[in-house]
């Protein structure tokens, strides 16, 4: 006997309402059920049902931890405003579903009123470097103050990091120049430090050059003394005198500063007297000069007073 089609569009409604009754719960999720109006049951992650036109799913809650970014506008002891961003990080207790659901309703905007009142009770109190090297101090504060009033209502706060300090841009501007500022001090400072180190440096190499220069002078004079020496003994032994030897050697001397004067065409130098006849006269002059010296000597006779007349 075949169906009557009323019965057929009958049949496929009921099909219809029973599969509207199925629903599937997604991981780390909750749905919550509501029977006329009341409060009926937590589902879980899966594949539920639930009665038409009986139960309806009055909302769906995430078990993952989630972020809320405060930010708050606030002045230091200094005064000084800045804008603080405050990142809180929470999730709901799964065994608090029911609580976090119904006891709140806008938990961000309760995070939120929290946030803004620990910060604006913590900031006023520091400088501004300190806000900077405080913000630990001041994301702890804030993570305890919320988890004493959000636990209640089923919320467990993982962590509350302060991931902003920005002050007025004038602010920044100035905190900037006075960093430049003890750089640019401790630049000079190393720059002092360096100079002196080369002035000491360079006076100690000019000392050790001038030691060194002194002991050449001296090691040459004292080759000149012993090379006159030699000269002398090698006159004497042919004949003749000290003193005629001394006038010999300074002669020559004198010849050859003349020499090495003349292979210098840039030389200004002039030595006097400069005549053709100056070399012997200054000869001459020498060796009455020495005779004159010892025939005084023999006339004075020895000194009373020497250790020989003892």
């Amino acid at each position: 006997m075949p169906f009557h089609p009323v019965y057929m569009v009958l049949g496929a409604l009921l099909v219809l309402l029973i599969l509207s009754g199925f629903f599937i719960v997604k991981q780390q999720q909750a749905a919550l059920v509501e029977r006329f109006g009341k409060f009926q049951s937590i589902r879980r992650p899966g594949f539920q049902f639930r009665i038409p036109f009986v139960d309806r799913i009055a909302g769906r809650v995430s078990l993952r931890i989630q972020q809320l970014d405060v930010l708050v506008e606030t002045k230091t002891k200094d005064d000084v405003f800045i804008r603080m961003k405050v990142s809180v990080q929470y999730l709901i207790l799964e065994d608090s579903i029911y609580n976090a659901f119904y006891k709140l309703q806008s938990p961000h905007d309760q995070i939120t009123s929290y946030v803004f009142d620990v910060v604006r009770a913590e900031v006023p109190r520091l400088r501004l470097d300190d806000v900077f090297i405080k913000k630990d101090d001041i994301a702890i504060a804030v993570k305890r103050e919320l988890q004493e009033a959000m636990n209640e209502y089923g919320y467990d706060i993982i962590k509350a990091l302060v991931t902003d300090i920005d002050p007025a841009e004038q602010v920044k501007a100035a905190m900037n120049r006075i960093n430049a500022a003890e750089r640019e001090k401790v630049a000079a400072e190393y720059d002092g430090e360096a100079e002196r180190i080369r002035i000491v440096a360079k006076a100690a190499a000019e000392a050790e050059s001038k030691r060194l220069q002194g002991q050449g002078i001296a090691d040459q004079r004292r080759e000149i003394a012993r090379g006159l020496e030699e000269s002398v003994e090698v006159l004497n032994k042919v004949g003749i005198n000290s003193q005629e030897a001394s006038a010999l050697i300074v002669i020559t001397q004198h010849y050859d500063t003349l020499s090495a004067v003349s292979e210098n065409s840039n030389s200004s130098l002039i030595l006097l007297p400069n005549t053709p006849s100056a070399a012997g006269d200054m000869l001459n002059n020498m060796i009455t000069s020495f005779h004159a010296a010892n025939e005084i000597g023999k006339l004075n006779g020895p000194n009373p007073g020497s250790p020989k007349d003892k």
